[in-house]
This record gives C-alpha cells, structure tokens and sequence, in this order.
C-alpha cells in the first residue's frame, strides 16, 4: 500500500514538473510571438496563431488526396495521374461506369470514330526525321521523353527514363543540362539539347564550341541534336544555378567553373536574325555528322516564325524537325507570371507552325514534334490531328518513375527522389523498377493511340483528318478543326497570301526578327 502511495506521488509531481515546463515553454513562446515583428497574426494571436501555419502547410496535400475531385485537379487531375501509374505498372488503366466530364460544356473535345473501324490494330508506326541534307535519319516513336536536365532531374530518375527508352525504343531528350553519364548508362537513344548556356559545348567564356560539340554529337547514341530557343513554361527568360549548386560533377558535365555562379541569357549568341538561326542548325546537322538537327520553342509572335518560314524559302535551309512547347508545359521551377501568362498554348502554337509551314511550301520537309501536357493515347492523337507528327512527355514521365505531383521540384526536397539532389531521397528509385514502369507507360499509352486510330478507321497518322476532331462551341452546337481554324494549301502564302495571313506574311522579314511598331504580333 505505502509502495503504491508512493508510486502515485512520484507520478503526480512528474506530471506537475511536465506541466510546469510546458507552461513554461508556451509562455515563452507566447512572448516571443507578441514582441516579434514579422507576422501580425502571431503578435495578435500569440500561440494559436501557430495552428495557422500548420495547416496551410500541409493543405495540398489534404487538397491533393480529400478534397480534390477526379476530373478537376491541376496540372494533371487524379483521373490522369491515375492512369499514368496503372499504365505503368502494366494495368489495364481501365474505369467502370461511365465518363465523369461534362460532355456538353464549351470546350470539350471528341475524337470521332468509324463505323468500319480497323480489326486489327496495325503495330505502332515510327516516324521518320530527316530531311534531304540530313544524312543519318532517326524513326522516332509517336512518344518520347521531353527535355528534362539532370540538375533538375536526380541521377536515379534520368537513369530510370533512359533505361526505359532503351527497353522501349523510343527516345530521352537531354533538355539543356547536357548530357551525363546517367544518360549514357544504359545507351538509351538521345536527343542532345542546347540552349542558350551551350552546356557540354561551350568554352570556357560560355560561347559555342564547335570542336566540343562535334565529338560529343557524332556519339551513336545522340541521335537528334536540338536547339531551344524556348521553354513553354517560362518563355523568353533565361536561368541562373547559383554557385553553391555548381559541383564537381555538374561542373564537369556543364563546362563551368565549380562553385561560381552560372547565368544562361535569356537570348542566343551563335544567331540574331532568322537566316543566322537556320545557318546555325545547318552547322549542327554538319558537325553532328549529318544527324537530324533542329530547334524547339513556344510560339509567341505568328510573324517572327513567318520570317523563319521566310528565310527557309529564301536560303533553302531547313531543319529536320520543329518541337512546339506549349505554354501549359512543365518546368522545375519559373516565376508564376511567366507560367500563367505567357506563351501560346500547344494548340495555338502547333497550328500556327503547322499552317506556316504548310503556306510556305516547306511542311513535306520538316517533322514537327509536340509537347506540352501529353499524357494519354487521345492526347496523342489529338495532336497528331492538329499537325504534329510526334509527342514528347516530361511530366507523364516523371509519374511513371513515381513523381507524386507534390509540386516541390524547385525546393530539392522532392519526397520520391525523382526532383532532387539529394543522395537519401534519390535512392528511394530503384532504377530496374521504375525504368520497366517507363517501358510499360510508354508502350501502353502509344498502344492506345494506335487502337484509338483504329476506331477512327485509320491505320497511320498521315490518315488522319481535321474533320476527325470537334470542339464544342457551345452546349449545343460542335464543330471540327476543319471549320474551327484556317488550313493552308501547300505554297499558298507564295501564292497570294489569304487575307488573314496577308499583313504577318508581308511584314516577316527572313533577315531580322523586328515587327513594326503597332503591328499585329
């Protein structure tokens, strides 16, 4: 009995001394929020206020897994996510009972089938990339990695997206971080970008080595070489990678000095005009030795890519291919103005090249690519119907490799390992896994294209029709692409450009990017 007294005790005057010190410690606390001078609610909400912070902390996640709805969230709704990761764990990515959107609303889009569909799916086409003057021609997949750096991207992750394209044939573009030794691991085909920090080719002043990239673009792995003129998700800006990041190894596989701060320019150095732009893609493709070569960007102005259409008519040059970013892209990090407000969208963008090309005589000889927020076999073809003749995913990737869209690449802290530096979080990819779940994502979702091509009656994307895709207009009415947008004849801008056309045709200059003051961008 005296022994349970004095239990009893012991643990009234430890839970009394716990209590005091907490008291103790709130008191603090509640001190120092009412003196401090950074957050107002906490110098009127001394404690409490604290609870605030928590929550708005942790409310995407409770956004993202119990609020959010499967056909409304953003960039990519649960729905999409969900067919990603079901497609790459070889599913079915099957649903039950019926479409969840709101079919009558403006806006929605629908594929138009046959009723004499083809039986047998036909086995995926490849496309091939390489015009007249490009003596290695590259048959690329109806789907391939978009540009993703490592820097951006970890070691495992790139490992796991060249893996896959090895497994799966199709190929990884190396975005403007240059190629490394991730992306040449398992010998996966790459596109080899360049962008205006001319990274892995560049001298030691950050202009473009010619001598450096040739050894590096005759590699038979490099199969396309590519330069980015922009980024859909943040057009017209350039990027810095602060000194501290600048590594041994990034500064080995970059070409700049280790620990000083890098700033690649918003604009190029190798070209000013449309004819310097074209030159300089015809340098790439001679010193890559006579590989595809092109560039990629985000439309902004329809009269600057008429001067570019211009000066291919003018010099004969033209690239092997064009990628058409939309301004709905990915990216690890850019200012919220500049992903919310500039730059077309993929459609816009991808028929106004498409229809440039097309006026200018110059569409037979030019691929075209499209990327910006592909993810599933109807976003394929839809863009296949709007002129492209390839698609290139980046985030749809990233998710087949486990990305969970936690929308933190631009803090390192990426909780898969997927967007990061980080060695601990990296190493939750185990890159035989993950590189298999590409495969299977990527031939899954190509496999739907084609068996959605065979509903439509069709055996090959050069089938496809503008009829084939409508749009609604409004909650009773739809109409096809063919009636939404103006296509060109071949060489009708050569010809007496239509009315529409005419002022952008006439203003385009094939030796200077400048537009008039007051004329229509």
């Amino acid at each position: 009995m005296v022994s349970q007294l004095g239990g009893d005790s012991t643990g009234k005057r430890v839970a009394q001394a716990a209590a005091a010190v907490s008291a103790l410690g709130l008191g603090a606390l509640a001190a120092w929020d009412v003196t401090q001078k950074k957050h107002s609610i906490l110098r009127n909400y001394p404690v409490a206020g604290h609870a605030r912070y928590l929550l708005e902390s942790i409310r995407p996640e409770i956004q993202q897994y119990f609020i959010e709805r499967n056909w409304d969230g953003r960039p990519f709704n649960r729905n999409t996510r969900a067919t990603i990761y079901e497609r790459a764990k070889g599913k079915h990515a099957e649903r039950a009972f019926g479409t969840e959107r709101d079919v009558n609303r403006t806006g929605y889009e629908a594929l138009m089938h046959s009723n004499v569909p083809i039986t047998n799916s036909p086995a995926p086409p490849r496309i091939r990339v390489g015009g007249a003057e490009c003596t290695q021609p590259y048959d690329i997949s109806l789907l391939n990695v978009s540009a993703m750096s490592f820097g951006s991207l970890s070691d495992n992750a790139v490992r796991s997206l060249n893996k896959g394209a090895a497994m799966g044939g199709f190929a990884q573009d190396t975005g403007e971080g240059s190629i490394t030794p991730y992306h040449r691991e398992f010998g996966g085909d790459l596109i080899w970008e360049l962008g205006t920090g001319y990274f892995g080719a560049r001298t030691p002043e950050g202009a473009f080595d010619p001598e450096v990239f040739a050894s590096k673009a005759k590699d038979p792995q490099v199969k396309m070489v590519s330069l980015k003129l922009s980024q859909g998700a943040k057009p017209g800006i350039g990027g810095v990678l602060p000194g501290p990041k600048v590594t041994e190894e990034i500064s080995e596989i970059r070409g700049i000095p280790v620990g000083k701060t890098c700033v690649s320019p918003p604009n190029h150095t190798v070209f000013s005009t449309p004819i310097e732009l074209l030159r300089f893609i015809e340098q790439m493709r001679e010193l890559s030795g006579g590989k595809p070569a092109g560039f990629k960007l985000c439309v902004g102005s329809r009269t600057e890519f008429l001067a570019m259409c211009k000066a291919m008519v003018e010099t004969g040059i033209t690239p092997d291919f064009i990628i058409v970013d939309g301004s709905e892209g990915g990216t690890g990090a850019a200012p919220l103005e500049f992903e919310n407000h500039v730059g077309l969208p993929l459609t816009q963008g991808l028929m106004i090249v498409h229809n440039s090309l097309m006026g200018a005589g110059l569409r037979d000889r030019i691929r075209l690519g499209a990327a910006g927020k592909i993810a599933s076999g109807s976003d394929i073809v839809k863009r296949l119907i709007q002129g492209a003749d390839f698609t290139m995913a980046a985030r749809a990737m990233m998710m087949a490799v486990g990305c969970i869209q936690a929308q933190v690449c631009h803090t390192g802290k990426c909780p898969v390992g997927v967007a990061t530096q980080d060695p601990r979080r990296a190493r939750a990819i185990d890159v035989p896994d993950k590189s298999t779940r590409v495969r299977n994502y990527h031939d899954g979702t190509v496999a739907e294209a084609v068996r959605l091509m065979a509903s439509m009656g069709v055996s090959h994307p050069d089938e496809l029709e503008p009829t084939m895709l409508r749009r609604n207009v409004s909650e009773s009415e739809s109409w096809s692409y063919a009636r939404l947008y103006d296509w060109l004849k071949p060489g009708e801008l050569l010809n007496g450009a239509p009315d529409e056309w005419a002022a952008d045709w006439e203003t385009a200059q094939a030796d200077s990017f400048a537009i008039p003051h007051g004329h229509s961008r």
